[in-house]
This record gives C-alpha cells, structure tokens and sequence, in this order.
C-alpha cells in the first residue's frame, strides 16, 4: 500500500491514504498553527482507537451494549529518554457489565493490530529517488 506525503505550508504535512488526505500540523511552540493533530499524536490516536475498536468488535459480536463503555489511554514520558516509556489502556466497563466477560474484553483489546506492529516491528528502509 502506497502512500504519498505532501510538505504543505508552514509546519504541516498531508498525507494521502486510501482516498483520504490526512491532515497535521505540529503545535505552535514548535512553528506550526496547530491546526491538525501531530504525527505522534496520529501514532497515539492509532493505538487508541485500535484498542477501542476491539472492545467494540467483542461487545458486538456478543450481542452486549456498548453504552457506557469507556477507553481510556494514559501515557508516560521517560524525561531521560525523552520519549513515552508506558502506555495503559484502561477499559471503564459499566456496572451491568458481566462480569464473565471481563478478562475476555482485555484479552480483545490486547489483539490491536497496532500494538502488535509495535511488538514486533517492521523493517524500515529510507532512501531517496530521482
């Protein structure tokens, strides 16, 4: 799959993906309008809604309501590494949530293609072009 990347004005990026145009845009105290999500923030919301994605998919496989369902995703930041050391995915179930179900739905939300991708990452390869 391919995908094109265009440098747009100022600090932003458009990507072009299966018909769509991706819009983003770095934060003002980097120079950009903050217009548009970052790329990072893509990766995170990637991981997220992935996550969210297989909780929805479980409850609607079993017939159970997704009302009141919650995902929730917590970073932390390792300031020596300066990057995201820990992620936590916390799925706030409502209280009629049975309760059977409830290691069975973390299980689901452990199957996100993304984090896997993450675990076991591809090969990059960089390079120009004429």
């Amino acid at each position: 799959m391919d995908m094109e990347i265009i440098l747009a004005e100022k600090q932003k990026v458009i990507a072009k993906y299966k018909g769509f145009e991706i819009l983003t845009d770095q934060p003002e105290r980097a120079g950009g309008d903050n217009a548009a999500p970052s790329p990072f923030d893509f990766f995170l919301i990637s991981i997220g809604a992935c996550a969210g994605w297989y909780v929805k998919s479980f409850c609607q496989q079993r017939n159970l309501s997704e009302e009141g369902i919650r995902v929730v995703m917590k970073t932390y930041r390792n300031a020596e590494k300066r990057m995201i050391d820990k992620m936590e995915i916390d799925i706030q179930l409502p209280a009629d949530f049975p309760d059977k179900y409830r290691e069975a739905v973390v299980k689901a939300a452990e199957a996100c293609t993304v984090k896997k991708h993450i675990k076991d990452a591809p090969e990059f390869s960089i390079f120009t072009s004429k």
